[in-house]
């Protein structure tokens, strides 16, 4: 199959299998070339691994300290007629690689939400690792079937109280323009909080700890992003913003729960980059472009893979970590910097369809886009017939 990105809105249908290896490839070097001399883990369990800063934290953790790594994710297999979901390729890249450099590395395909799931990972740490000293909680979903109630909650990204209208960008077209957004009724709130909330991550906590599989000096994070004034309209002062209150508070209530084993728990606050799930959220796609630029003029961009390579070599298991007043490690300074942040802003007041392309990277934004699913990657010959099912694949 000759594969080409087929784009539907905010989100890509096909994803390349040579590609999706390729980058990997790419943030495993990066990995490789990187490390610092550094306590760091040795068994880990990162829930949402098949891409974003799950991977990049799975990459990191295997190949900057040799850790044995299991990952969790939700992914779709290919068929005859279509390719995989780049996650689903991005694993099998992963693991392939990590085997042949004698790294222990498993991946379980399902529904982390659900309880099936968790006792599977369970009995591969206790047949396989022993017991775990770091999970990394990553996972982006739109959807949650509660595992106690059977209801299926669906988030619902919108502001509180009243509607607003905001600045945003059409990607695929590069035209700037407002937008009107709902507010979200008490409903639309709750069910955004248990999809987005810390239940789940206590859930699995609680899980783990009662099958006696956490180390001692176990360790948690589960990532998030805030952004600024320009994106608190959407990312605070919003249904999102009460999603990542609960997690503030499931923070706290897990970092208690693990003193028994002086264990810890974390929310890191990581900086934008482009995510599918980040695509589809009014005023960020805008909002990111102009940040892209801002700090690739300013030497102080970083994508995935070097921002959580800095965030384990340098703080997160550091005696001297960023922390602000929720106790919150902020990875995001370099993004909310005074001077890069002014920028922004001044920009902000200016840009239109017309100036897009001179003020923003619209062009490295579309290509971030791409190569989450494989496309743009150096070296890689996109009018080659590939194997999508991988079907020679060990």
């Amino acid at each position: 199959m000759i594969i080409k990105p087929r784009i539907r809105g905010f989100i890509c249908t096909t994803a390349h299998p040579v590609g999706c290896a390729a980058g990997v490839d790419e943030q495993i070097d990066f990995a490789q070339q990187h490390k610092a001399d550094a306590n760091g883990p040795k068994k880990v369990l990162v829930l949402g691994a098949s891409g974003g800063y799950g991977l990049a934290s799975r990459i990191v953790s295997a190949y900057g300290f040799e850790a044995s790594t299991l990952g969790v994710s939700f992914e779709r297999s290919p068929a005859e007629n279509r390719t995989a979901s780049a996650g689903w390729y991005n694993n099998r890249a992963f693991e392939r690689r990590a085997q042949t450099d004698g790294l222990y590395a498993k991946s379980i395909d399902g529904d982390a939400f659900s309880d099936e799931v968790k006792a599977q990972v369970i009995e591969t740490i206790r047949s396989d690792l022993g017991e775990i000293d770091l999970l990394v909680y990553s996972l982006a979903s739109p959807v949650r079937q509660h595992p106690r109630t059977g209801i299926l909650h669906r988030s619902s990204i919108k502001p509180l109280g009243k509607d607003i209208e905001v600045q945003t960008l059409h990607v695929d077209r590069g035209v700037v323009h407002d937008v009107v957004l709902e507010a979200a009724d008490e409903q639309e709130t709750a069910n955004t909080v248990a999809v987005m909330g810390g239940e789940d991550w206590e859930f699995w906590i609680e899980a783990l700890s009662q099958a006696g599989v956490l180390a001692r000096g176990f360790k948690t994070v589960s990532f998030t992003y805030i952004g600024t004034e320009l994106t608190w309209p959407i990312y605070w002062h919003a249904t999102l913003g009460k999603a990542k209150e609960d997690l503030d508070r499931a923070s706290v209530s897990i970092g208690k729960s693990l003193e028994t084993i002086q264990g810890s728990s974390q929310v890191v606050v990581l900086k934008a980059v482009v995510t599918q799930a980040s695509s589809a959220i009014p005023v960020v796609p805008l909002y990111n472009s102009l940040l892209f630029r801002v700090m690739k003029n300013a030497g102080v961009h970083e994508n995935c893979i070097e921002h959580i390579n800095r965030m384990f070599n340098t703080q997160l298991y550091s005696d001297d970590q960023r922390l602000d007043a929720q106790g919150r490690l902020r990875m995001d300074d370099l993004e909310v910097e005074d001077g890069i942040q002014n920028e922004i802003n001044r920009l902000w007041k200016i840009v239109n369809t017309e100036n897009l392309k001179d003020l923003a990277d619209l062009d490295g934004y579309r290509e971030d886009f791409l190569r989450i699913f494989g496309f743009g990657i150096a070296g890689v010959d996109y009018e080659a017939d590939v194997d999508h099912l991988l079907a020679g694949d060990p």
